[in-house]
């Protein structure tokens, strides 16, 4: 009996077999997916650490005090100020220009030396009264002698910006009192808390009694139109009420002037105190003490005393008014605006947004118009966000506000009152806006709930109504609040419609204060969103705003965390009370 033998399979069919077999394995397992998916993950997670990074560094370092170094130029004046940028680069004609010819070619001599290969810094110079630039580039191979002078003073003015330079002097009433640093230094820190105290009464004289005087003043004229308009101008109401505004002006007068005096005598009780500032160029100017918010020998300090300046300037950027066209001082009347139109919009939001997913889903019968309904709510998510402004501007400015004017503040006209932008304008657009980022979430928080709730509810003998309110919203909660916060997160950050509705450069008064009716919904605000794009665009030197807008950024970063954080653990606490629900 014979044998039938087969012949033996080649190796390499056999290894091409076995990893086809593998190949087919491994796609099969869904193993190439689970890498896909997580390495997308992964590089989502990265931009997002590394965009807050980026924020969280440049933001906390903008109040850091740098030290300030002094740099001796061969052919040109000497330069003071701080270093805030390094770079490598090759001189070209233009790095020699605007010297003489001998100068020129020394300085090209000294970068043939160096290779073609130079360092240069890029040095925030201010004093820009004097320099008529903030910053100046400055090669290594021009400068001669580079040092950090002790008594080099960086100061932070009221009006004008920051200055540098050396302190050499105090002044009192034009006479020069001391003339060494270390003695001109104790007569300023010894007289700055009185100057400061005059400056705080004159801003509270201001801002208080001037502003309760004109506030009088419009009153009564107030008075006197609203007496044409009801009896006519040559009633005899209209003419008591001319007359009694008269008088009542003529008193407010005085008293305006009164308060005009004791400011003007403040001033110059402030003007009195100088110190003596020589430039890096040796101009030496005089700097008064009531346009000084801070001075500081910042080479000087050490590290408590730098941490110390870092503080109080962080204390100023969040209690203080913003100056020098937004670009120093505080952002308070920003937070109060953003914060205050964030929650307003959220009020508003939610129980329209709620109310009509209730529809929706517990009263509406499926059909073509509940899908159109679903459809068009879908799509409003997707609609520019400009769009919402000009509706907003065109329907609640243009038509109610100018109506409401029409009936109640007729004696106002044409300044309108409701008939232009405001936080409750704002507000109720960006509600719009938000709208669907309440609905969606709400939907499908009342569609998680068991339908054997509802079906127990009305064995036990329950109506609709009573079902909904104490079985199906009390465990929808959880997703109600989770629509709220993404609707917080969606509105506190757009800056497109309120530019229309509402946001300003910058508002004197806040929508809450304490003069009645201590709320003013008709009032423009502050918005932190719309505070960094005016730093970042509309600065009129934006290489110095840059620091403030990663600081503005960091800060609205973080009350928009803050608020969220809120709300999210009012929805865990909700969540471990209805263990049952499924949000």
């Amino acid at each position: 009996m014979s044998e039938v033998l087969e012949a033996p399979v080649p190796q390499s069919r056999r290894v091409r077999r076995r990893a086809s077999q593998r190949a087919t394995s491994l796609f099969s397992n869904g193993e190439p997916m689970v890498w896909l998916t997580g390495g997308a993950l992964a590089l989502c997670v990265v931009m997002i650490v590394g965009m807050l990074c980026l924020v969280a560094v440049q933001g906390s370092g903008t109040f850091w005090p740098r030290a300030l170094e002094r740099f001796e130029r061969l052919g040109a004046s000497a330069v003071l100020g701080e270093v805030v940028q390094r770079e490598t680069y090759e001189p070209n004609a233009a790095a020699f220009a605007g010297r003489d010819e001998a100068t020129a070619l020394e300085l090209r001599a000294r970068a043939e030396r160096a290779g073609n290969v130079a360092e240069r810094w890029l040095v925030r110079t201010e004093n820009f009264e004097l320099t008529g630039t903030h910053y100046t580039w400055v090669s290594d191979f021009e400068v001669t002698a580079r040092s950090q002078p002790e008594w080099a003073l960086s100061i932070e003015r009221r009006e004008g910006g920051p200055f540098y330079g050396e302190l050499v002097g105090f002044d009192v009433g034009g006479e020069r009192v001391a003339t060494e640093p270390g003695a001109a230094w104790a007569l300023f820190e010894e007289h700055l808390p009185a100057v400061v105290e005059r400056v705080e009464a004159r801003r509270a004289i201001e801002r208080d009694e001037i502003g309760r005087v004109n506030r009088a003043l419009e009153e009564q004229r107030l008075a006197v139109r609203r007496a044409e308009l009801e009896h006519g101008p040559d009633a005899a109401p209209t003419r008591a009420a001319r007359e009694l505004a008269a008088a009542r002006e003529q008193a407010l007068q005085s008293e305006f002037q009164r308060l005009r005096g004791e400011i003007e005598a403040l001033v110059r009780q402030n003007e009195r105190f100088g110190l003596m500032i020589e430039s890096a160029d040796g101009t030496e100017t005089r700097i008064p003490l009531g346009q000084v918010v801070r001075a500081f020998p910042v080479n000087q300090l050490g590290l408590s005393g730098r941490i110390g300046v870092y503080g109080a300037r962080t204390a100023e950027f969040l209690t203080d008014e913003p100056r020098e066209s937004n670009t120093e001082g505080g952002v308070l009347p920003a937070i109060f605006g953003t914060v205050t139109m964030t929650l307003v919009m959220s009020l508003l939001v939610v129980p329209f947004g709620v109310l009509a997913a209730l529809y929706l889903r517990e009263y509406a019968k499926p059909g073509p118009l509940v899908s159109f309904v679903r459809i068009a709510v879908n799509n409003l998510a997707g609609v520019p966000s400009i769009v919402f402004g000009v509706f907003g501007l065109g329907f609640f400015c243009y038509f109610v506000g100018a109506s409401i004017d029409q009936l109640f503040y007729s004696e106002n006209l044409p300044s309108p009152t409701f008939g232009t932008g405001g936080v409750l304008w704002a507000s109720l657009t960006l509600a719009l806006l938000t709208l669907p980022v309440v609905i969606v979430p709400t939907e499908e928080a009342l569609a998680a709930v068991p339908s054997s709730m509802r079906e127990g509810s009305y064995a036990c003998g329950a109506t609709k109504w009573q079902t909904i309110r104490r079985i199906v919203l009390p465990r929808a909660l959880p997703g109600i609040l989770t629509g709220m916060i993404l609707a917080i997160a969606r509105g506190a950050g757009e800056v497109a419609p309120l530019m229309l509705v509402g946001a300003v450069k910058l508002a004197p008064e806040l929508p809450i204060d304490g003069e009645a009716p201590f709320v003013h919904p008709s009032r423009s605000f502050m918005h932190l969103g719309f505070h960094i794009y005016d730093l970042g665009f509309q600065s009129p030197n934006s290489e110095a705003a840059k620091p403030m807008v990663y600081t503005t950024t960091l800060l609205l970063i973080g009350i928009v965390v803050l608020l969220n954080v809120v709300a999210i653990a009012v929805r865990a606490k909700l969540r471990r009370r209805f263990q049952g629900a499924q949000v």
